[in-house]
């Protein structure tokens, strides 16, 4: 084995064909799951016995071995069956992307091993209330050679689920940032389901305390460390989100059609799935969904790039790489967050007033690929498009939220 084997792909139908049973056995319990608000423990716990969390580890690894754009193909089909799970293993791949990027060493290679294994990461990084931009309240405290992590986050996307988390943190003694690993399992660690998003319910976002968390030193890594390419992959999990929904709209207004019995007197036909203007209704979403999901994949393609790149010893195809991704993921927002939110809509021309019955759920699509989209707002991905391609203005590549520091 090589010191430092890379993943570099894999057959994808090989690969999605573990996996797909899973899926559909997923996508059957999601409206109730939806109705209910019933978070997926079981459905992920599937998932992680079935090693999905460990598709981009290298195969010398016991991994997959998938490349970015496979593993995101994948999250495409697995958000066709429910988006919300999807979502809530952002922080997990993000992560493991990390341990991808990190040089060779026991550390990694003992990540790679818990991955494997089934271990998932959430995700800690985003503080509310009375934080200005760019502040971070969460803080490591050195104890002799180890530390000791308090603080407070919300949006903490996929934590309830896992096994350790990923928190966006300072050192308290000198204000430097950090990645602090957490053991979720520590009794200094709570989780709390209050988000409050009338969209991708069942994430388990909301709040998660730590209070008095011991680290190693090991647990704690420098942040200008972490992969160059974070955003644009937090940004295409987003992608393969909308992407999914997409694939979910196409196959239930299909199904809707071809099933419904009622027909309108000004109708074209005598069924509704021979109605030529409904089938074009069901065309242009077919034809919209298939232009999200290619859009999602081609800008996948520069991250692959800027992880291969990043062992190559070329730190000018690695920076190349890793603008393209940042601009790519970006283009595929600004248009993939249209043409979704377009066909969770039009999905209701092709059916009657029985289309938005409580039952059916549709409407989920709609408020899913909402919430999804409201991230990382697009006009602001337009722009810095705009920058790039007028003024050569490279993008940056951590983005921050918070109160204004400017006071009137």
């Amino acid at each position: 084995m090589s010191q430092n084997p890379l993943s570099v792909g894999t057959d994808y139908e090989t690969l999605a064909n573990r996996f797909r049973p899973l899926f559909r056995q997923i996508a059957a319990g999601t409206v109730e799951r939806e109705q209910a608000r019933d978070l997926p423990f079981e459905p992920i716990r599937w998932l992680k016995e079935a090693g999905f969390g460990a598709v981009r580890v290298p195969v010398e690894f016991g991994g997959a071995g998938a490349s970015i754009s496979q593993l995101f193909q994948l999250l495409i089909e697995l958000a066709e069956a429910d988006s919300n799970i999807v979502q809530s293993l952002r922080g997990h791949f993000a992560f493991v992307e990390d341990r991808l990027n990190a040089p060779p060493s026991p550390a990694r290679d003992a990540w790679f091993a818990r991955f494997v294994a089934g271990d998932l990461v959430g995700n800690g990084w985003t503080e509310i209330g009375a934080v200005k931009i760019g502040e971070i309240i969460t803080k490591v405290r050195p104890e002799g050679e180890n530390f000791v992590l308090n603080g407070a986050k919300y949006y903490s996307t996929g934590s309830i689920f896992a096994d350790w988390v990923d928190v966006y943190a300072q050192h308290s003694d000198n204000g430097a940032d950090v990645i602090a690993i957490v053991d979720a399992r520590h009794s200094g660690v709570s989780h709390s389901d209050d988000w409050d998003g009338f969209g991708q319910r069942t994430t388990g976002s909301g709040t998660s305390l730590y209070v008095e968390v011991p680290l190693s030193a090991e647990q704690v890594i420098p942040f200008e460390t972490r992969f160059k390419y974070q955003t644009a992959f937090y940004q295409l999990v987003l992608l393969a989100v909308l992407a999914g929904i997409g694939r979910a709209v196409e196959r239930d207004v299909a199904h809707e059609v071809r099933t419904r019995k009622r027909v309108f007197s000004q109708g074209s036909a005598d069924t509704t799935h021979g109605d030529p203007q409904i089938q074009q209704v069901v065309g242009q979403i077919s034809a919209q969904v298939y232009a999200a999901e290619a859009a999602t994949l081609r800008s996948a393609e520069p991250l692959q790039r800027a992880y291969l790149a990043r062992f190559a010893n070329d730190a000018e195809a690695e920076r190349q790489a890793n603008i393209d991704a940042e601009i790519e993921t970006s283009k595929a927002q600004v248009v993939v967050s249209e043409l979704v939110l377009r066909v969770t809509t039009d999905l209701f021309n092709a059916l009657g007033a029985s289309g938005v019955s409580i039952n059916k759920s549709l409407d989920r699509h709609w408020r899913n690929a909402r919430t999804a989209a409201s991230h990382n707002p697009w006009i602001f991905k337009a722009r810095i498009i705009g920058d790039w391609v007028v003024n050569g203005i490279e993008p940056k590549y951590v983005w921050q939220i918070g109160n204004s520091v400017k006071t009137d």
